[in-house]
């Protein structure tokens, strides 16, 4: 079945992120019949996820604002406001924010890791727990839950 999917702001979920930046699901599974998720991270300087790999996604992510360093395996390089990378599924990768602020685009296919974002994240229009925090303890549950495998720390 093709269908066609609208998500006005409003009816976009916005999850609580790593070091204070915040994940916005723009389409998830749901919306678009398992074929991708696209979301969007707006957050700070040295704003940095675990060294990590996808075993089910393929992903691609452009730079809207912004620079970053990237790793893909061992290899090192900067990533430009404006740039986009493609990661296919089981590539070692990571990044590091290097602006004050950066606003990325994330597109994955197939879709589904929403479901990891959201289960580690915390939904902002909640109130927010006093303990809330993502711990690494809590990182890897969700990584490994929704198909993730970390590698090691940020680098």
């Amino acid at each position: 079945m093709t269908m066609a999917y609208l998500a006005q702001p409003d009816q976009q979920q916005t999850l609580e992120w790593l070091d204070g930046g915040t994940f916005s699901v723009l389409l998830d599974s749901q919306a678009t019949n398992g074929q991708l998720t696209v979301g969007r991270f707006a957050v700070g300087k040295d704003e940095a996820p675990p060294f990590h790999l996808h075993t089910r996604e393929d992903e691609i992510f452009m730079l809207i604002k912004g620079t970053a360093l990237l790793w893909l395996g061992e290899e090192r390089m900067e990533l430009e406001e404006g740039g986009i990378v493609y990661l296919p599924r089981n590539i070692p990768h990571g990044y590091r924010i290097t602006s004050d602020t950066a606003d990325l685009l994330m597109i994955a296919t197939p879709g589904g890791i929403e479901g990891m974002f959201r289960h580690a994240g915390r939904d902002i229009t909640t109130p927010r727990p006093k303990d809330f925090a993502i711990t690494p303890e809590r990182l890897a549950e969700a990584s490994e839950r929704y198909g993730q495998v970390v590698l090691g720390p940020p680098r």
